[in-house]
Parts: structure tokens; sequence; C-alpha cells
């Protein structure tokens, strides 16, 4: 066992006589780790903060259903859902997406009772909206669009009744700082102008009495279509649950992720060969030194033990350095160049704090990977370097 220590420690030793081939090897680890430490990083943060959102909401989320696709629903259909045992409350929503300003910038308009404004969006600047045709809107588009205040927005859609001039009253900074990058709030009126579908929601939030949530959801599957008096017939209710949103939750953002998870598997492809290049780099100084080994009585499977020991530790501190420099990138830098793939419509600096958790499981898988991309590298050359004949290698 004292034998074996003594060979691990040239392993280290190996890393500082060869400053060179090490760094070389470090560096490309690094290239490969950063992007995908950085993008677990701010999936894990959004995950997070929407969970966060997620479980301040309603209990129930009561949509339309037509050809089995999303359909708005009547506002007729609130006394309907009101009316069901368990039920404490229900208030409609409408949510949709626009392009607004002379660049198009991608905004969600939700249009939501005044008092049903999250408390996780306070007014930064200015008040809630009153009116029609006031608009409370995130700091980082407000940013974007160059309105402050009071600013008066010319017409951003289209409508049968004619198109309005509409006024900002308010910028909010939110606890959810991925809000402000798109986000703008207004009265139900005013949604119902922008997107012109008068006496209609996108859906309808329902609060259950404690310990009702499952009856409540049952019965509302079995209630009658909804009626609009709309040339395409009844629109059937369909019912989402909190639990249902959370475990929607991973795929939207997998799918984000997995850019970056195929940037992953796409780096693990080249860095092999790139490693095996860097590492053949002293393919001739590797022969001479395992031919030293080998004339003074060392065996083969040493001479790859003091390989492998050289690659766990050249594995630590590539994904050590990976881990500390996507730290910095995310809490320093603000996760600049990354922000916009997960939050489309924000800049690629953003001028809000985006939400990043490293979790110790892809930092671990980062280490796995590495230390197999080191070792295919470190250990061929090094075998065949303790393979070749000794009097070739010393020649």
């Amino acid at each position: 066992m004292r034998r074996f220590a003594a060979i691990a420690r040239t392993g280290l030793v190996a890393v500082l006589l060869h400053p060179l081939r090490s760094g070389a090897t470090v560096l490309c680890l690094v290239a490969v780790l950063v992007p995908y430490v950085a993008a677990t990083g701010v999936a894990s943060g959004l995950a997070d903060e929407a969970r966060a959102s997620i479980r301040s909401g309603a209990d129930l989320y009561v949509s339309g259903s037509r050809f089995g696709r999303p359909a708005p629903l009547p506002l007729t259909a609130i006394e309907a859902v009101r009316s069901v045992p368990g039920v404490r409350d229900v208030f409609p929503r409408i949510v949709g997406e626009i392009g607004i300003g002379s660049g198009r910038w991608p905004a969600v308009v939700v249009g939501i009772a005044r008092d049903r404004v999250p408390a996780s969006t306070p007014c930064v600047e200015g008040r809630l909206f009153e009116g029609e045709g006031e608009l409370v809107m995130g700091a980082e588009l407000a940013r974007k669009l160059e309105v402050r205040v009071g600013s008066r927005l010319p017409p951003f859609y289209r409508n049968r009744s004619g198109e309005r001039v509409s006024t900002v009253v308010g910028i909010f900074r939110s606890d959810l700082p991925m809000w402000e990058a798109n986000l703008l709030f207004c009265s139900l009126e005013t949604a119902s102008t922008i997107f012109d579908q008068e006496g209609l929601a996108t859906s309808l939030l329902v609060t259950c009495e404690p310990g009702y949530t499952q009856a409540v959801e049952t019965a509302l599957r079995r209630l009658k279509p909804f009626d609009d008096g709309g040339p395409h017939g009844p629109v059937a209710p369909a019912v989402t649950s909190r639990e249902d949103v959370q475990a929607l939750l991973p795929r939207s953002l997998g799918h984000l992720e997995g850019i970056f998870q195929l940037h992953f598997v796409l780096a693990f492809a080249v860095g092999i060969p790139l490693l095996m290049g860097t590492a053949g780099l002293g393919l001739s100084g590797r022969r001479r030194e395992a031919a030293l080994l080998k004339a003074t009585g060392w065996m083969t499977d040493e001479v790859l033990l003091q390989g492998m020991v050289e690659s766990l530790v050249l594995a630590v501190l590539g994904a050590g350095t990976s881990v500390l420099l996507a730290y910095g990138w995310l809490d320093l830098l603000d996760a600049k160049g990354v922000a916009g793939i997960f939050l489309p419509g924000a800049d690629p600096a953003p001028a809000f704090r985006v939400p990043f958790r490293l979790a110790p499981v892809p930092a671990l898988l980062g280490f796995a990977v590495s230390l197999a991309i080191v070792s295919v590298g470190t250990l061929y050359s090094t075998w065949r370097a303790a393979t070749a004949a000794p009097a070739l290698a010393l020649r």
C-alpha cells in the first residue's frame, strides 16, 4: 500500500513538472465545462423562481378547449364556476403576447383586476393602473422602449373599433426578475381592447376552500360547455391544477436547457480528440519518462496508475476552475450572453438580476465527464509510452 501511495504522489508531481501540458489540458476542460455549468445554473434559478410564482398563484386554472386546443372563455362562465361548492373566489385573467415599440419587442400583456396584481410586483415609479388604456410595465421592458412614467405609447395593436394611445402610469421591479424583461399589466378591459376580444378571458383563476381542491377540480371538469354566443359553438372547460403546472415546468425549461445539453454532447465528442492531441504534444517526453521508470523496475500498470492520478488532478483543477468561472459569470457579470436564451426578449446584457443556482449535480456531472475526457487523452498516450520498448524510447 505504501508503494502505491508513493506512485500516486508521483502523479501529482507529474502535473507540476509539465506546466504547459497541464495548463493546456485545463484550458480545454474550462472551454467545454463553463458554458454548460452556467446554463444549468440559470435554468435551475429560473425553475426555482417559477415554482415560487406557482405556489403563490391560484389553486386551479380554468381555460377553454375547442377541438382539443386552447380557446378563450366567455366571462359568463364566472358565475358557473363560482357556484361550484368549495370555490372561495374566482377571477378572470387575459394573457397574451404582442410586439410593442418600433423594434416590435415581444411583450406579455396581463389583463387583470387592479386588486389582483401580485404583491411581488410593487411599483417603484408611478402607480397601478386605474382606467382603460393605462399600462404598468417591467423596468427592463421600459428601458428597452425608452419610456418613463407618463409616457404615451402610439397604437401598437389593431382593433375593429379603432386604435388608441396608451399611457404608462407605472414601472415595477419584481421579486421575480424575469418578469421585468417583457411583462406589462393592465386592466381586463384594456387587454380586451388590445387583443380585440370583448367579453372573453384566456383563463379563470380559482381559489378553493382548504381541503376542497380535488373535489372542486372534479366538479369543474363535469361542467357543461360554456356558450359564448359566437358562431363556433360552446367551449368545453379545461382544468389545470397547481401540481399540473409544476409538472409542466421542467419540460418547458428543459427545452431551452437542451440547447446547452447538445453543446455539452458536442463538446464531449470534440474534447476527447482535442485532449488526445494536447496530451500527444508531450508524447516523446512521456516515452522517455516511461522508459526510465520501467528501466528502474516499474511495471506497466504502475505507470498507468501514475497517469490515472495525473488525470484525476487535472480533472479536479479543470472542473473546479470551471465552477468558479461560471459563478463569476453569473454573479459578477449577471449572466451576460446567456440570459437572452432563457428569457426571450431580454438583452444579452440585461439590466436586472438573473436568478441562478449552481446545483451539485451539474457540477459533479461536469467533474465526471472531465475525468473521462482527460483519462482518455492522458491514459492513451501514457499506455503508448509504457508499452514501447525502453531501448527505442531512450534513443
